[in-house]
Formats: C-alpha cells, sequence, structure tokens
C-alpha cells in the first residue's frame, strides 16, 4: 500500500519540531517494515505532486492543507474534519454537547485565556490571568494581535496530567511536573504533582468519547485531577509527540492503520 506522512507545519510545532517528526517517521517505519511503501513530506512541500496514495498519515494543521486532504478523497488519519474541530472554541462546543467534564467559566484561582480559532503556536496563545482585570488586559493585547476568537476558563487547583490515546484501546498517561518536559512552563502553575488517587478507566472512556465525538483517532491532552479524584479535561488535539510512549504508540498507530 502508498501511503503518504505529512509533518506538521513548523509554526504548529512549538519546541516540539523534532519529537513530531520523530513519532511520525517511528510509524512509517514499522509500516515500511511490513511492505508498505510510506513517502514523508514536510506540510511546508505541499501540495504534494508523486503518485496518488492510498492513505494519508496527517499531523498537518494549516488551512490550506486540510482543504487539500478534503479534496483528495483518500482515507486520512486524522481526517482533516476532525482536526478542524480541535479548534479550540469548536472543540469546547463538542465537549460540552457530550458532556465531557470541562473547567468552570469562575473560580477564585485566576483565568486561562485560550486562543480559539487553532491550536497553540506561541506563548500568547495560551495566557494566565490571575483576575478579571488582567484577564481584559490579555484579552485586549490578544485582540491587538488580530485574533476575536478565544475561550476562557477558571484555573483549577489539583494534578496536571497528560493523557496520550490512539483509538479507544491505546491510553497512557503522565504527569509533567515529574519529568519536567514542557513546551510553555505554564505546567508549574498547578505546582508539584500530588498523584491524587483518581479512576484512570472512567479518564481513559471520556476521552475516547470525546475522540470519537470530534472525529480522530490519534490524540492527546491534559486534564486537572482534583484532590477528591474528580477530574476535567483543559486541553485536546490532534495528533500529540507522544515523547513519553513513543514506540508503544507508533505500534499502536500502525496497527491501527493495518485493521483500517
Amino acid at each position: 500500500m502508498r501511503i503518504l506522512a505529512i509533518q506538521r507545519a513548523e509554526q504548529f510545532s512549538p519546541n516540539s519540531v523534532e519529537k513530531d517528526l520523530a513519532i511520525l517517521s517511528a510509524v512509517a517505519d514499522r509500516l515500511r517494515a511490513r511492505g508498505h511503501e510510506v513517502e514523508l513530506v514536510s506540510e511546508e512541500q505541499l501540495p504534494y505532486n508523486g503518485a496518488a496514495p492510498r492513505l494519508v498519515l496527517t499531523m498537518s494543521r494549516l488551512p490550506e492543507t486540510l482543504q487539500r486532504l478534503k479534496a483528495l478523497g483518500v482515507k486520512t488519519i486524522n481526517a482533516p474534519e476532525g482536526v478542524e474541530n480541535c479548534g479550540r472554541s469548536r472543540l469546547l462546543h463538542i465537549m460540552e454537547s457530550i458532556g465531557v467534564p470541562v473547567p468552570p467559566k469562575e473560580g477564585p484561582d485566576g483565568y486561562w485565556l485560550k486562543r480559539g480559532d487553532a491550536a497553540a503556536q506561541s506563548r500568547g496563545d495560551v495566557v494566565f490571568a490571575k483576575d478579571r482585570e488582567q484577564l481584559a488586559d490579555s484579552i485586549r493585547e490578544m485582540r491587538q494581535r488580530g485574533i476575536s476568537d478565544f475561550t476562557v476558563s477558571a484555573h483549577v487547583r489539583g494534578d496536571l496530567v497528560k493523557f496520550y490515546g490512539v483509538g479507544s484501546d491505546f491510553f497512557r498517561y503522565y504527569y509533567p511536573t515529574d519529568d519536567g518536559q514542557t513546551k510553555f512552563n505554564d505546567e508549574q502553575r498547578n505546582g508539584a504533582a500530588h498523584h491524587y488517587p483518581f479512576d484512570a478507566g472512567e479518564m481513559q472512556h471520556e476521552v475516547a468519547r470525546l475522540a470519537a465525538a470530534v472525529g480522530i483517532a490519534v490524540y492527546g491532552g491534559d486534564c486537572i485531577v482534583r484532590e477528591d479524584g474528580s477530574f476535567c479535561v483543559i486541553d485536546f488535539n490532534d495528533w500529540p509527540s507522544f515523547s513519553r510512549c513513543r514506540e508503544e504508540a507508533a505500534d499502536a498507530i500502525a496497527s491501527l492503520v493495518l485493521k483500517d
């Protein structure tokens, strides 16, 4: 089978270009080892002029790339429509509509302002504000950058837990403050993890349900686990780097491709 693998544009991989390429390359290597022809290109190299693929593996997020993939008319993992649904405003609507636990709108511990039209591309796309006055200033600054689509949620105290998933079967979770891996150091806002007990099976069920509703099969994100074991999803995105479990995840993604 001829497969085209598309690397994400660097603007959507802040501080993670090598990690994002590593997981895509690992999947490509596994598929080649099983006799498939896999060509890996960067999103910036498109439009693609090679032989038509039977399947596309893509980390792409540029709107023009997603439109090309829709027009291509072949099976794509992740589906471009699903990637579009990962824009924060659309995503929040989906989460609320299916009842996935989300942060409250108000709270005593500050607010998170997040760009709503696309995934974060710089530190300024995800901003913490200590109170409503600072939040208003941050919204003004975001609008001055030409971003009028954004979401606001209250900060939630608890353990930050990063999760990775492939379909409904593969699920792993980690505490970023345990290993120190970070993009913008926002993980430190909640402090060192207390490792509060929680139902990992319930978390897996909820994020897999969200992935199905969004329309993607390879995903990751972040939850906050409160002291009482309850949790809320604060971030969800298409095809993360799987940097903490790359080899296992590459096996799972390759198996997903071959199963379909």
